[in-house]
């Protein structure tokens, strides 16, 4: 990566439609056991090795690179305070292939974790925080994208080409939910080259929004999106809207990412006696 650039807000961005829980001692930690080969780089290792940057309230950060980049991968997070972005892929002078708009209540809990295709060349990766000078935000971007054993380029595609999809038509609504075992999710959407308008909501409770992402893709065949979200704690829903008319069905596939496993534990039906 060149590095990031400062630039002036402008005008208004258009409006379009982690720390994860620590694992207790009895615990250990799946990767990747629902069909994919294996995980991605942790976002710990990802932050490490990576030159982040604070964008402030209002301000906005761009991140450019060269054509032999094929994909990118984009983290969010605060320390733990509301986190309201728009991350865009450029290409070129006033095209934008790609669009996401990004709300986390808590962006230290849940970071946001998504993965860009960036094929051809004049690429760049805009981060605006459309939050006010209270509320800055870190971000990273790795143009490296390493699987967790270290090869560099990962495929999403690769890595969920076992498991299976689900099309949601054009203004359809596709609910999945998860245990409390499941620490992390993984989201791929994608259509057969037709625009991709979609929403997608990690519920905790009845309509309690934890993380809203608000994505648009110009073809979603050639980038399909991918990301990995965090869900700590019990509950956890994530909700798949396709905003699009009936004539722009996509493909969805939602998977269990990262996975806490008990061990020797016998399951006494939840009783406990007082001291």
């Amino acid at each position: 990566v060149s590095g990031f650039g400062t630039t002036s807000p402008g005008t208004a961005a258009p409006v379009f439609p982690t720390t994860s829980a620590s694992p207790d001692t009895n615990q250990s930690w799946k990767v990747g056991s629902t069909g994919s080969a294996q995980g991605m780089m942790s976002k710990e290792q990802v932050w490490e090795k990576s030159n982040a940057v604070v964008v402030q309230g209002g301000s906005l950060r761009t991140c450019s690179f060269d054509e032999s980049v094929e994909r990118v991968q984009v983290i969010l997070k605060s320390e733990g305070r509301p986190l309201n972005s728009n991350v865009e892929l450029w290409q070129g002078p006033d095209n934008s292939p790609q669009k996401i708009n990004v709300y986390l209540e808590d962006g230290g809990v849940r970071q946001f974790r998504a993965i860009i295709e960036t094929p051809r060349a004049s690429n760049a990766v805009c981060i605006r925080n459309t939050a006010n000078m209270e509320f800055p935000l870190t971000a990273c971007v790795d143009s490296d994208v390493e699987d967790s054993n270290g090869n560099a380029n990962a495929n999403p595609r690769e890595m969920l080409k076992n498991c299976k999809s689900k099309v949601v038509q054009g203004g359809a609504v596709n609910t999945t939910p998860f245990p409390p075992s499941v620490s992390s999710v993984q989201i791929m959407l994608q259509t057969d080259g037709r625009p991709l308008n979609a929403r997608i909501e990690l519920l905790q409770g009845p309509n309690n929004n934890k993380q809203v992402m608000e994505v648009y893709i110009e073809d979603g065949s050639d980038r399909p999106f991918y990301a990995i979200v965090d869900t700590p704690g019990s509950g956890n829903v994530v909700r798949i809207v396709n905003t699009s008319t009936v004539e722009f069905p996509m493909s969805a596939t939602v998977e269990a990412y990262e996975t806490a496993v008990q061990e020797d534990q016998s399951y006494s039906g939840g009783m406990t006696w007082s001291e």
